[in-house]
């Protein structure tokens, strides 16, 4: 049987980044595409798909934030973010543009793979339970979320595609209907490790999600979690 290749876009305007980034992943069995800039990242995606994008914040033109938010709205790559600033609030403002992880410059080559496996098996392995489900559509407060395109679909028909962790925190959610879940639960299930004291990944993707669907939909249960108390319906 014949091994999928992962396919890795680096975005990075430091040439020696990408030759090494992209000579470490050649070496541990990936095929990765390197662009300096935000203009030279959409002329490689207009040949090149890749399975998962690493997008520098600090580019020149445009920078990294703006084009995770572009990324976000057209595709469903899923973004690791490359920061050289460590302070939380820049962590925080990457992830609510929609990237699913972050790592802070300088780093080790090992930790950027491991954090690429480790959003790719997030992404693409869910619970057996969930299988099934994947192809249907769920139905809630007018709402509802395809699952065969990953996309929000408004009352008023407006659709909206769903990033990796905000499609995979609107699934878990519609998926236990008037529980609360907490947040390690929640962390552990999108973002596949433990969540750390200052760690406000979780609140920030709910309130990515509240954008879209309101304030009232997904509420919050104090010292806890966070809760769906709404009616969900399922059709294939």
């Amino acid at each position: 049987m014949q091994t999928e290749v992962i396919k890795i876009l680096v975005v990075d305007d430091d040439r020696e980044i990408c030759d090494l980034l992209c000579e470490y992943l050649g070496d541990a069995g990936l095929t990765a595409r390197s662009a300096d800039s935000g203009e030279a990242m959409w002329r490689v995606l207009e040949r090149f798909l890749p399975d998962l994008i690493v997008l520098d914040l600090m580019l020149p033109g445009v920078d990294g934030l703006e084009l995770c938010r572009t990324l976000r709205e057209r595709t469903q790559i899923p973004v690791i973010m490359l920061t050289a600033r460590g302070a939380p609030v820049d962590r925080i403002i990457g992830l609510e543009m929609g990237a699913d992880d972050y790592i802070v410059k300088p780093f080790d080559p090992r930790e950027l793979l491991a954090r690429i496996k480790v959003v790719l098996r997030r992404i693409r392995q869910f619970p057996p339970e969930a299988q099934i489900e994947e192809i249907g559509t769920l139905h809630f407060e007018g709402w509802r979320l395809d699952m065969r395109q990953r996309s929000l679909i408004a009352k008023d028909g407006t659709v909206t595609v769903l990033g990796g962790a905000d499609y995979q925190m609107l699934r878990l959610l519609l998926r236990h209907p008037h529980r609360t879940l907490n947040r390690d639960f929640l962390h552990r299930q999108i973002y596949g490790r433990e969540r750390g004291p200052l760690d406000r990944a979780v609140d920030v993707c709910i309130s990515r999600l509240r954008q879209m669907l309101g304030p009232t939909i997904i509420r919050t249960v104090r010292n806890s979690g966070y809760a769906l108390p709404v009616d969900v319906s399922i059709d294939a």
